[in-house]
């Protein structure tokens, strides 16, 4: 870890404005962390499998003045990895928690910066009333670095394939209607960005994943039988699963074959903010409420 500038200066480092806008109610609708050249330049591209969250967490700490080495963020954020080659019910035992949740991304930034950084999660779901990009710019103006939590399966385009996963991508800016994000360097319409962060904590594990981990001998009681979260017997996963399996075995093409199995999935979508212990936001974070429902 580099040596860490003062307060003020590392402050002022996560306040740098590219510039603000106001409408007509008051309301910050433009407000950067980094200019776009700057993300090209500073942005960490993923270092890893599943770990979007570390990648995030190397540059929440850059953002806040502070360096750690790739390998340290993910070894303090504990990324957890899919296990491709177990049996179909380790295998969608390990989906439901590959990668990292925002309590790791909060206690990864927070030991890999020696207890320099905060964050705190706010949650999106149940759908909050709130305005995202005034929200957003109003803590981004304030010197907090944001991280959103998606579930990138949500909003897709009739037509497009559905992603393989959630997702957890830095916030750089914001500005009216798009939020500027890392890893990879996006805009996407705020819209779209609010639909990825209202979801339920559930994860679509593809057919063809699901057929070709099915192994004589591994009883699909197993799915549920040595769980503890009872998600996996609400959603019925084994039944899902056998369902899959009948129309292997008994093909009718008047009816369309289920394309996915929903499994309960470890993360909560929301955004988590990040800041300076010791800055005048970190402590208004600490007290900063949670977001009022619909």
């Amino acid at each position: 870890m580099e040596a860490v500038p003062p307060n003020s200066e590392r402050e002022a480092t996560a306040c740098s404005i590219a510039g603000a806008e106001e409408d007509k109610e008051g309301e910050v609708h433009t407000a950067m962390l980094w200019s776009i050249q700057e993300a090209v330049e500073r942005q960490t591209l993923q270092i890893g499998v599943s770990a979007c969250g570390a990648t995030a967490v190397v540059d929440v700490l850059q953002a806040l003045g502070i360096t750690v080495a790739p390998e340290t963020a993910d070894h303090c954020v504990r990324t957890r990895l899919r296990r491709n080659d177990s049996p179909l019910p380790d295998y969608l035992h390990s989906r439901s928690e590959a990668g990292a949740t925002h309590h790791q991304l909060i206690d990864g930034a927070e030991r890999a910066s020696g207890g320099q950084v905060l964050g705190k999660f706010f949650g999106f779901h149940p759908a909050r009333r709130v305005k995202l990009v005034p929200w957003l710019a109003h803590w981004i103006r304030r010197g907090a670095v944001p991280v959103a939590t998606m579930n990138m399966q949500r909003g897709v385009a009739e037509g497009e394939e559905i992603p393989d996963a959630w997702h957890h991508q830095l916030i750089f800016g914001v500005g009216p209607n798009a939020v500027f994000m890392t890893n990879p360097l996006d805009v996407v319409g705020e819209e779209e960005v609010r639909i990825r962060l209202c979801s339920e904590s559930v994860l679509l594990i593809r057919r063809e994943d699901v057929l070709k981990r099915l192994m004589p001998g591994s009883p699909l009681s197993l799915i549920s039988d040595q769980q503890t979260d009872p998600r996996w017997k609400t959603l019925d996963v084994e039944g899902q699963v056998r369902q899959m399996m009948n129309e292997e075995d008994h093909s009718d093409e008047d009816h369309p074959k289920m394309t996915h199995v929903m499994i309960p999935a470890a993360y909560s979508s929301g955004v988590t903010l990040f800041a300076l212990r010791n800055s005048s936001v970190g402590q208004e974070l600490l007290s900063a409420p949670e977001l009022p429902f619909l």
